[in-house]
């Protein structure tokens, strides 16, 4: 593999990490009732997508006939990218 390739990968690795404690970190920690607003409600769109994604996918593979594949590293990623967005999203709409 090329070395611009694996500093890449290796730069995509870091950001996801990054963001999955980002995602832990803003789910632990205590706040006031705004702020357990914001992350009640970005919580919520992250667990409607990501249940959405995997009900369409089981329903797709299904009609297709072909064995389940998810990766959960992509899931997971997918989860806290969603889950990042929202919650930028819902701090700009309540002011945070």
């Amino acid at each position: 593999m090329p070395l611009g390739a694996m500093v890449f990968l290796g730069v995509v690795l870091v950001v996801f990490a990054a963001l999955d404690l980002f995602m832990l970190f803003s789910l632990l920690k205590p706040g006031d009732e705004r702020n357990q607003i914001i992350v009640w409600k970005a919580s919520a769109f992250t667990l409607l997508a990501m249940v959405g994604a995997s009900v369409l996918e089981v329903i797709e593979n299904f009609i297709r006939a072909q064995p389940m594949a998810i990766n959960p590293f992509v899931q997971l990623e997918i989860a806290a990218i969603l889950y990042f967005a929202s919650l930028m999203y819902y701090k700009r709409q309540h002011g945070g």
